[in-house]
């Protein structure tokens, strides 16, 4: 996966916006002002990419055990967060399911209002 394809992914989702809340470097994308993707765009350029997302605890672990380059969430919460090396030994096909869970997870989340509103986009 390289990061047109990850970045046109994730802004294909409805209700997509991104952001650099916290510097130049890193790309955050948010669903109802609530973030759940970030990743380092120098990290891309490095050839080292990877992409922070949040993701169910159980299956979290489940994840880590199967999958090298699923680690805990770097600077974030272990238990709520992975950190999914890209280009290594998850599929690209499941890095966009776990960008697809992340983003949901999110979303549900999300006051009933600003669900409908997005929605309706």
């Amino acid at each position: 996966m390289n990061l047109e394809t990850y970045y046109e992914y994730c802004l294909s989702k409805k209700g997509v916006t991104e952001h650099f809340p916290f510097d130049q470097n890193t790309l955050v994308f948010k669903v109802g002002e609530k973030m759940f993707a970030l990743s380092s765009l120098s990290q891309w350029e490095n050839g080292n990419p990877s992409v922070n997302l949040k993701c169910d605890p159980e299956r979290s672990a489940e994840l880590r055990a199967a999958f090298e380059a699923v680690e805990p969430g770097y600077h974030m919460s272990k238990v709520h967060w992975n950190t999914v090396s890209i280009n290594k030994d998850v599929p690209d096909i499941l890095v966009k399911e776990l960008v697809d869970h992340s983003y949901n997870l999110i979303f549900k989340s999300l006051p009933k209002k600003i669900q409908s509103e997005i929605n309706e986009i």
